[in-house]
């Protein structure tokens, strides 16, 4: 009967190649920033042109959050009544489909939330819309 005196190999995973992968891309995207930065630091005069357009497609909505106190933010900036209207205004010159969201926060008066509406309006935006939450049933009164 013969005996078995020699004892398999188990098999075993070289992970020097992977690591290898991995250290190259580090150095490739250290290596891509560094040359993003330095593109960034070069001063240029560009060209001037008599008129452009967009090339690029409108962004998906612009946000009005209206506060509690009545202070306006359009997408994350603080703005006055005046500046908002400018800004839709001309963003929607840039992008006759420009679409605006706002939100006004539950415990404003409805007063500032009108004025944006009204801001929105003087901008001849048509596609508005207003967020809200809808309401848990245990929190919310029966109607």
């Amino acid at each position: 009967m013969p005996l078995k005196t020699q004892q398999d190999e188990q098999p075993q995973l070289n992970l020097t190649p992977m690591i290898d992968v991995v250290f190259l891309l580090i150095i490739f995207f250290m290596v891509a920033t560094s040359f993003a930065e330095i593109e960034r630091d070069i001063e240029l005069e560009l060209p001037e042109v008599a008129a452009a357009k967009a090339l690029t497609a409108a962004p998906k909505q612009r946000v009005v959050s209206v506060r509690s106190a009545g202070q306006i933010r359009l997408d994350g900036e603080d703005v006055t009544l005046d500046q908002l209207t400018r800004s839709l205004a001309a963003a929607r010159r840039e992008y006759p489909e420009l679409s605006v969201v706002i939100r006004g926060d539950a415990s404003c008066a409805f007063q500032h939330v009108a004025a944006s509406l009204a801001a929105c309006k003087e901008a001849n935006i048509s596609d508005l819309g207003i967020t809200v939450r809808v309401a848990e049933a245990s929190r919310s009164p029966a109607r």
